[in-house]
């Protein structure tokens, strides 16, 4: 926020605190390479920047760098001392992450940071890795780290209305405001869709998808306007602080700013569109600023309205509204705004005085061209719109009687006169010792009193009383007003014109008081309640919020109505248990329908108990508040009706944004509905008709060449008919048993079981589909029964080594293991295949997925994993797929806990 009271020649203490702070060397400096996305070479700049820094003799560390198999990158990292990384073991597999006790040990000049926004495994200190960078900062140590637009928390919806994909892991935009420098790493998205091509970002098999979703041209190309865009509001606050921490007068021409002025005149809101227009012909940023001048105070409540939908218009349409206290010369008020804020375009209206009026009390418009200097002030002539000329809403009509203002009372002016009698009483009882002199002295005591405490109008009544008194009991000749002496008239003339000052200063002073008080408090309500709102996750949560801070703050009873069905219904209250009749009903329905005020108060159906009001965003109508009150006659001032104004705005805009991430959300199951259904269709159209045509094939063989078949050749079709069904049957029974899992009907039927028994089976059911392999069975002796349903474990087994006998060639090995850890049982199932591809390690389990493979794989439905990891989580197990580490090839495995007093086996009890 710009500074216009401060001395534009002394610079800014908020600006040196900053510049302090960044200087200071007790705590490390943060650097962050910016890209639009993976791949554009973050962390090859960020290891080229070091690998610079080390040779110049600076002391290195590789705290953690991702090089995804990246031949260059990996180049880049030699040379370089790394801390070994930490392993931690969760749900069965080992995640290695960065070691922040030994980094911190260590403790280099500068340590590389990797991925900012990553997420720590469970366990670590920190659970996200910028916590751990803001460890290392305190300590001392400088961080270069890399990052990604999409995971700016304040960017994270707009990202995912852009690419349709929500980011999960953020990092909070105060990360990248403290930072000491952002380099932006920018690579032209033609560019980057060769690297992905050529096998630079991701692995062949992957590029390809990507390229289809996120990777998308539009996609990328919004990216890297977020990510410049971002950076460049960076710049542009670093700008100002320099500006205002050296005192720099503005504007400098480093970019364009527009500021529009708004007063009560009904042009005003002509100015404000003009604003916006200007501002989008220069691409620039816009403020509009009111100016609270002395003059502001004696302004009707219609003029302040006025001011207040203005400035509430320029919220709307994109700008940055301002209200400043100010001085008696505003265009100086004014002129130190632009300057503070770097604006080089001044929007002004033309003034409609006449030249009388501006030779006696001066003009804005002339001063503003006079003193703008390298400042382009813009008189623009305007025209009010219907309605607003007559005082109407300058963002629409407004229809809504509030309170009057109170009429004056007589009761401040005969405080005044008692004051002033009491004054004359005191200073009669001290004249003999303090003498005729000090008089003036008490009687000027009791005119601040009064000014400070009734205003100005009951202190200029003191002064006249004050003035008269001590004319008439101390200036001689006494009991008269008559002067005789010269001396006296001058004497008495000063005391006159002292206590109009005075009071007026008093008064002055107390207006402002009173008007800072009031604003301190609405800013403090419309912070507390940003700040609930920010909290807010549910639409639920977000009218409650606004139902509960309108009732505190209005004292009135407060509901709230949205749009369901094409009617208009109550989803949130305050006190929860109020109800609406029929008139307040009717009232709502035309209050949404119309956008305008209804019900109690307002033009149109005032039978109602309630008044009715919509709620606005720049979308068009959300919805609709009902107040009520106890009080008779019109339920809002002027002043709580622009307060309820800005308590709507912002539930308006949160309820909103609720509504667009839940749109989002919609789009996002739609779509992978969508995908789910072409992938079931695609699915059942091949894997359906590729064993029916085999055995229809086979079965039509035998039909019309039996006699010219051998013995060996009929066999052969017969087994092919066989195995074909049974392909058939197992794709068959995965769909029934998907179809269970996602209705929550698999309760399973748990025993004591012996795995090596059930594993024996599930190998006899698989005997001719791992023909082609060795299967090697590695069961530790004495391992105990578990608790399992015999019947879903072992399709668990048979998914499991079906799937390891698709992707391991043939003639190579199979593993089947089990052993004892701890309380809990491991079985693994390992294949000598090509592995599982990195970031396909949680995918394989989801519902039609299937991992790219060679022409010369069995085909898969993409539902045997996760009917697995169904089948053993119903019995409170895990499963978990990673690559092996002596070799290529799967690992998948399962764990089960051990039950707490074994028991004899379902099978010993047979016996």
């Amino acid at each position: 926020m710009p500074e216009p009271s401060r001395d534009p020649s002394r610079p800014s203490p908020d600006a040196l605190l900053e510049a302090a702070r960044r200087e200071s060397r007790s705590r490390g400096r943060l650097k962050i390479f910016l890209g639009a996305a993976p791949g554009v070479g973050k962390t090859y700049e960020m290891l080229t920047t070091a690998q610079a820094k080390a040779r110049a003799g600076l002391d290195v560390v590789v705290g953690v760098v991702e090089t995804h198999g990246r031949a260059e990158t990996e180049s880049l990292v030699a040379g370089l001392e790394v801390v070994p990384r930490r392993a931690v073991a969760y749900k069965g597999t080992r995640l290695d992450e960065m070691d922040l006790d030994a980094l911190l040990a260590r403790r280099p000049a500068l340590a590389l940071v990797d991925e900012l926004a990553h997420t720590n495994a469970p366990g670590s200190r920190h659970p996200k890795r910028y916590q751990d960078v803001e460890e290392l900062l305190d300590a001392g140590i400088d961080v270069d780290t890399t990052l990604n637009i999409q995971h700016v928390e304040s960017l994270n919806d707009v990202v995912a209305q852009i690419t349709r994909i929500r980011v999960r892991e953020t990092v909070p935009d105060g990360i990248l405001d403290r930072a000491d420098d952002i380099e932006v790493i920018d690579l032209n998205p033609d560019d980057l869709i060769r690297r992905l091509e050529d096998g630079k970002v991701y692995l062949p098999r992957n590029a390809a998808r990507a390229l289809r979703h996120y990777f998308s041209r539009g996609n990328l190309t919004a990216l890297r306007e977020l990510a410049l865009r971002r950076t460049a509001d960076r710049v542009d606050d670093e700008l100002l602080s320099h500006m205002r921490a050296n005192a720099i007068p503005g504007p400098w021409g480093a970019g364009e700013r527009v500021l529009v002025c708004v007063s009560e005149d009904p042009r005003a809101a002509g100015l404000v569109r003009y604003a916006k227009r200007l501002a989008d012909r220069l691409h620039a940023p816009w403020t509009a600023l009111s100016v609270e001048g002395p003059r502001a105070q004696a302004l009707s409540e219609a003029a302040r309205d006025r001011i207040a939908d203005t400035l509430r218009l320029a919220d709307r349409l994109g700008g940055e509204a301002a209200t400043v206290p100010g001085s008696r010369r505003i265009a100086d008020d004014i002129l130190a705004y632009a300057r503070s804020a770097n604006a080089n375009h001044v929007v002004v209206g033309k003034s409609e005085r006449s030249r009388l009026f501006e030779i006696l009390n001066g003009s804005v418009v002339h001063d503003l061209v006079r003193g703008s200097g390298q400042i382009s002030v813009h008189v623009i002539a305007g025209e009010a719109q219907s309605g607003e000329a007559q005082g109407g809403d300058a963002a629409g009509p407004k229809s809504v009687r509030t309170a009057a203002e109170p009429s004056r009372s007589a009761w401040p002016y005969a405080v005044a006169l008692a004051a002033v009698g009491g004054a004359l009483g005191i200073a009669l009882a001290l004249q003999p010792m303090l003498g005729v002199e000090n008089a003036d002295l008490v009687l000027l005591t009791a005119v601040v009193a009064v000014a400070v405490r009734f205003g100005l109008g009951p202190s200029l009544a003191a002064v006249v009383a004050a003035s008269l008194a001590y004319n008439f009991f101390f200036l001689p000749p006494l009991y008269t007003f008559t002067i005789a002496d010269p001396t006296n008239v001058a004497a008495f003339c000063l005391f006159t014109l002292v206590a109009v000052l005075v009071s007026n200063l008093a008064a002055r002073t107390r207006q402002e008081a009173v008007v800072s008080r009031a604003r301190a408090v609405a800013s403090e309500r419309l912070y507390g309640f940003s700040r609930k709102l920010a909290g807010c996750g549910t639409l639920d949560d977000v009218l409650w919020a606004t139902a509960y801070q309108i009732a505190a703050s209005l004292d009135v009873r407060v509901v709230l109505l949205l749009p369901e069905a094409g009617a208009i219904a109550v989803r949130a209250g305050y006190p929860p248990e109020d109800t609406l009749d029929a008139a307040d009903l009717a009232a709502a329905k035309w209050a949404f329908d119309n956008d305008r005020a209804a019900g109690r108060g307002a033009d149109t159906l005032p039978g109602a108990k309630r008044l009715f009001l919509p709620m606005r965003t720049g979308r068009g109508t959300l919805g609709v508040i009902g107040l009520d009150a106890d009080r008779a006659g019109p339920i809002l001032s002027p002043e709580c009706r622009r307060l309820l104004d800005a308590l709507s705005d912002q539930g308006a805009l949160a309820i909103e944004r609720v509504r667009l991430v839940e749109d989002l959300d919609r789009a996002e199951r739609a779509a992978e509905t969508d995908r789910l259904r072409q992938a079931l269709l695609t699915s059942i159209s091949h894997d359906l008709r590729t064993p029916l045509a085999a055995v229809l094939g086979a079965a039509t063989t035998l039909r019309d060449l039996d006699d010219a078949l051998d013995a060996p050749a009929k066999a052969d079709l017969l087994a092919t008919v066989i195995a074909e069904s049974e392909r058939l049957n197992r794709f068959i029974a995965n769909l029934l048993d998907m179809t269970r899992l996602e209705a929550g009907a698999v309760v399973p039927n748990v025993a004591l079981h012996d795995v090596a028994e059930i594993a024996d089976t599930a190998l006899r059911r698989l005997e001719a589909i791992l023909s082609g392999h060795r299967v090697v069975v590695e069961i530790a002796p004495g391992l105990p029964p578990l608790r399992l349903d015999p019947v879903l474990f072992e399709q668990v087994l048979v998914n499991l080594l079906d799937n390891a006998g698709k992707y391991a060639p043939e003639g190579s090995t199979i593993r089947l293991r089990g052993r004892r850890d701890g309380m809990r049982v491991r079985i693994e199932i390992l294949d000598e295949g090509g592995g599982l591809p990195e970031a396909d390690l949680e995918r394989v389990f989801d519902t039609f997925y299937r991992v790219a493979k060679a022409d010369s794989v069995r085909a898969g439905t993409g539902l045997g994993l996760p009917i697995s990891r169904g089948f053993i989580e119903a019995m409170a197990g895990t499963v978990v797929g990673a690559n092996r580490r002596d070799r290529s090839g799967a690992v998948f495995t399962i764990t089960l806990p051990v039950p707490a007093e074994p028991a004899r086996t379902a099978s010993d009890r047979a016996a």
